[in-house]
């Protein structure tokens, strides 16, 4: 039997937290970009830095050693994976 066709409109998806703009502090804009981004966008551009600089830590790839410009972000010298969205949002508006 053929699905029914209705005449109601279809569901807008609604923008969630991952994908509301948002704009980064001065210390995350270093990094990131000045522009408003998404949350997702400010991690994945996150990682693009992480990886070009080098900043796992060889031993246990989950933890990311702090540079100069992370170092204000994450408030220490290294900080796991896991952890670093908790920082990062701390630097969202």
């Amino acid at each position: 039997m053929p699905a029914k066709k209705t005449d109601a409109p279809t569901a807008v998806a609604k923008p969630n937290g991952l994908n509301k703009p948002l704009t980064p502090s001065k210390e995350l804009a270093e990094i990131v970009g000045a522009d408003q981004l998404s949350r997702g966008q400010v991690v994945s551009r996150l990682w693009e830095y992480i990886k070009k600089h080098d900043l796992q830590d060889p031993a246990d790839k989950r933890n990311i050693v702090a540079d100069a410009k992370l170092k204000p972000i994450f408030g220490a010298d290294k900080v796991t994976m896991f952890e670093m969205n908790k920082h990062v949002a701390k630097h969202l508006s």
